[in-house]
């Protein structure tokens, strides 16, 4: 088949959107959105050329309306449909609407994505093509020796329907859990169970295919950094892989697209043992969220591969061009890792990434955006390229380092130590790096920096106070008599620690204490001297909320008041939200006068994807329940209220892992 494509319709939302219009703006394509209620004023709307409302905010009554993007596409005169990734990347049943109306289909071939789509026939058909696999294991005969294992959804991904089960007496209850996840969120509660490998490294091949029997391996990418199975870091090429491993898995991703007659993009992903030996896990029919880091490697953009071979065009020659260097991408989630990767939410006031040679931002924000409950806390991809390693690494935690992004907490500091860690730095990867060292990577920033920036936010809040006629106050400009020692209070965030900051006004300036030397202040601009090393801060301020930006990093800060007010206080045993988000069930017969027990959860909230369980605090009883399902409730909104019985042991804390939800 050959057709031209002159107009496309992204069947998705945010980074991958504006992505994919980039490239399409690149090629002549006019490009047409699609947008929920809660996106009418979202980044990727304002860049496309056409954009088509559809009703409502949650994901299942827009984006995963199939009907209604194809609806959209034949109203708006589109005559192509590019699904991005997730929502309806690899519905078998959305792709062949799209071919059925007529509009080019920008993905693989319907039947390869059904064969594809359950895991289990997957890897039935990869068996069949001589791929190496992990062995199944019934469930209804596990033994102990067959531990750990994991469950997992043979539809669907993201980490939803996967558990890890270490004792055969968990084994009933998490494969009923499972069944129960993987059928809310896949309308599939089919789960199998395959041994987990400890330690192993997520490796991954991109291929790219042609409908002439032209077939790309384009490298591997390295994804072992995750949290809930979901990725965090990613790596073109992965590094330290023997080239016979190399080119073992070179060739089983070719075998695995030629085996289901494959086209456009694709991932075959790889769980490389500790000891070198490679199992299939599945394969991926779209783009990846990852894929930039392969296009920097190979200079390549993918997405315009894909358009070239949905127009029926061949692959530009029959060997993918030879790589180049090394690229790493970083997620940056508006989440907080502290605190079990909740998703953070609120206006993105301030958001720049420094555009230095080899750095690349994707994202589907800008400053003044809003980040909303109801998808993915995603806020950008950064990617850097350079030579070697090491020196894409380094550009990567700079760049991140020194970018400024105001609002809802992020996982940015996260990013930065991981990527200094000794272990990412010698490529000592495996899917299991955040269980070993995530309570180190977010510890507090140390003491000293932290501190200093506090003491930047004071004294530009002085020379905020002391301008006149819209002039900053310079040293000079301070009244020039001696003045009682002033105090301003601030809370770190998200840490929560106080930081008391006293300084004097002097007929030679602005002082702080003797070790501290106090060189130029402005109400967004503050120069220190401290131990002969001259250090600059920008100050930002938004109402009561600091952001004080430095070389070697950022800090937030809520400015407190002098003295503290004696506010309301939450009734002991009350269960507050920790997250905006919507009530999605209760747990059975959970109702005013029901018995609990101490970690028994209660409530189950969702939010950008994330299901959350709010835990009993103590054992004893519900005195009060003002959470049902389908409520939306803010962050700290009260849900119930658990009276306890004084001779029970309390719980250690009242929310449990959230889990992903799609």
């Amino acid at each position: 088949m050959t057709a031209t494509v002159h107009s496309l319709i992204v069947a998705n939302r945010g980074e991958i959107a504006c992505r994919i219009f980039r490239t399409c703006r690149a090629l002549g394509i006019a490009t047409v959105a699609v947008y929920s209620d809660a996106d009418a004023g979202a980044l990727h709307v304002r860049e496309a050329d056409t954009a088509v409302r559809l009703p409502g905010a949650a994901a299942s009554d827009t984006y995963l309306r199939g009907d209604l993007v194809v609806a959209a596409a034949l109203a708006a005169g589109a005559d192509a449909v590019h699904p991005g990734y997730g929502f309806l990347s690899e519905n078998a049943g959305f792709a062949a609407a799209v071919r059925d109306a007529g509009l080019v289909w920008v993905g693989p071939p319907v039947g390869a994505i059904e064969l594809m789509a359950s895991k289990t026939r997957a890897k039935e058909l990869m068996a069949a093509a001589g791929v190496p696999l992990l062995d199944p294991v019934d469930p209804a005969a596990a033994r102990a020796e067959d531990l750990p294992l994991l469950l997992k959804a043979a539809s669907g991904g993201g980490g939803r329907g996967m558990r890890i089960v270490r004792e055969l007496a968990d084994l009933e209850g998490e494969l009923t859990a499972a069944a129960a996840e993987a059928l809310s969120a896949f309308g599939d509660g089919e789960v199998f169970a395959e041994p987990y490998v400890e330690r192993g490294r997520h490796v991954e091949v991109q291929i790219m295919a042609d409908e002439h029997d032209g077939v790309w391996a384009l490298g591997t990418r390295d994804c072992s950094l995750q949290r809930r199975h979901q990725k965090v870091i990613e790596e073109a090429p992965a590094p330290g892989l023997a080239d016979e491993l190399r080119d073992r898995l070179h060739a089983a991703a070719v075998a695995a697209a030629r085996a289901v007659g494959y086209r456009g993009a694709g991932t075959v992903e790889f769980l490389v043992t500790e000891d070198g030996r490679p199992y299939f896990l599945e394969m991926n029919t779209r783009l990846q969220v990852e894929h930039p880091v392969t296009e920097a490697v190979f200079g390549l953009d993918l997405v315009a591969l894909q358009l070239r071979t949905a127009e029926g065009e061949p692959l530009p020659s029959a060997e993918p061009p030879q790589p180049a260097g090394h690229a790493v991408e970083a997620r940056l989630y508006a989440e907080d890792p502290a605190r079990d990767w909740q998703p953070q939410t609120g206006a993105l006031l301030s958001f720049e990434v420094p555009d230095e040679p080899g750095v690349r931002l994707d994202t589907g924000y800008t400053h003044g955006d809003t980040i909303g409950v109801h998808y993915d806390p995603m806020i950008a991809k950064v990617i850097a390229h350079a030579p070697t390693r090491t020196e894409a690494v380094r550009l990567l935690a700079r760049a991140l380092e020194r970018a400024r992004v105001h609002g809802p907490v992020t996982n940015r500091e996260l990013l930065v130590r991981s990527l200094r860690h000794p272990d990412f730095a010698a490529a000592r990867l495996d899917t299991g790096f955040y269980d070993r060292h995530l309570a180190a990577l977010t510890e507090g920033a140390d003491d000293a920096g932290r501190s200093l920036a506090a003491t930047a936010a004071a004294l530009a809040a002085a020379a905020r106070r002391t301008a006149t006629g819209g002039v900053a106050a310079r040293l000079g400009a301070w009244r020039n008599v001696p003045s009682q020692p002033q105090v301003r209070r601030y809370r770190g965030e998200p840490d929560g620690r106080e930081h008391e900051i006293t300084y004097r006004t002097t007929r030679e300036g602005l002082t702080t204490g003797p070790d501290l030397r106090v060189l130029d202040v402005r109400p967004d601009r503050v120069t220190l001297e401290t131990g002969g090393v001259t250090r600059h801060f920008t100050v930002t301020t938004h109402h009561d909320r600091v952001y004080v930006d430095t070389a070697t990093g950022s800090y937030t800060f809520t400015a407190l008041p002098r003295f503290t007010d004696p506010a309301e206080r939450t009734e002991p045993g009350s269960l507050l939200a920790p997250m905006p988000g919507t009530v999605v069930r209760l747990a059975d017969g959970l109702a005013a006068g029901s018995a609990v027990e101490a970690g028994q959860p209660l409530i189950w909230l969702e939010a950008m994807k994330m299901e959350h369980r709010i835990l009993a605090p103590a054992t004893g009883t519900l005195t009060a329940l003002h959470a049902a399902p389908g409520l939306q409730v803010e962050v700290g909104a009260l849900l119930a209220v658990v009276t306890e019985d004084a001779s029970a042991p309390a719980a250690e804390d009242a929310s449990a892992p959230a889990e992903e939800t799609a």
